[in-house]
């Protein structure tokens, strides 16, 4: 008996559910979740194939180089054991491989609307206020400070430059996030992320009003 792709994605949901649920740095299944419902809603937008955005996306970080040791390859293999063909698991793995951020200087854009649609939806979760509290869980399961301020943010400019560096979290806010918005690849994400974008900004201002406080009470004496 033939396996349809509903079916397919419905075992996929349950099979990363299983793999991601608890996850402890913002990478856990609901991330997944939101990820997986913008890209179908992008998807529909930019008239991208709903079936290779749907795997890709629910795939994306199981080999994630922040999450997996390298060379692991459980995306692949699940694809396989799902009993899709070759080319269509080649369409999925290649839109996965660029889906994650490089570093500032690695600007290269996905080569497929698909690729477009996955990254857009990835990059939309990385900002806004679920963005913010994303970032500080990742700092925390890293055992990084929330900020120092003698530590200023550094341009990667490639990629072996941003996978080693292991800054503060504010300095996270400048070496990725807020340059996010620029990069979305589709209309619709470009929309989403100007709103998003503003709450990364404003809560920056707010974060220094609080932790420089006291420093201007004591210039006023």
């Amino acid at each position: 008996m033939a396996v349809y792709p509903e079916d397919i994605i419905a075992k996929t949901i349950a099979f990363v559910k299983s793999e991601t649920a608890g996850e402890p740095s913002g990478h856990d299944w609901w991330h997944i979740y939101r990820v997986h419902k913008m890209a179908v809603y992008l998807a529909a937008k930019e008239n991208a194939d709903i079936f290779i955005v749907e795997l890709a996306a629910l795939l994306h970080d199981l080999d994630d180089w922040k999450l997996s040791e390298s060379g692991s390859c459980h995306a692949f293999n699940w694809l396989c054991a799902c009993g899709l063909d070759s080319h269509t698991i080649e369409q999925i793995t290649h839109v996965i491989g660029q889906v994650s951020f490089k570093g500032a200087g690695e600007t290269i854009k996905p080569d497929t609307i698909e690729g477009q649609v996955v990254q857009d939806a990835d990059r939309l979760d990385a900002i806004g206020a679920v963005g913010i509290a994303r970032a500080f869980a990742y700092g925390g399961y890293k055992n990084r400070e929330l900020f120092h301020p003698d530590v200023p943010p550094g341009y990667h400019a490639d990629f072996d430059a941003y996978k080693s560096k292991h800054s503060h979290t504010i300095n996270h806010f400048y070496e990725k996030l807020l340059l996010l918005k620029d990069r979305m690849n589709t209309i619709s994400a470009k929309q989403l992320a100007e709103h998003r974008h503003i709450i990364l900004e404003g809560f920056l201002k707010e974060f220094y009003a609080e932790w420089y406080f006291n420093d201007r009470m004591e210039a006023q004496k």
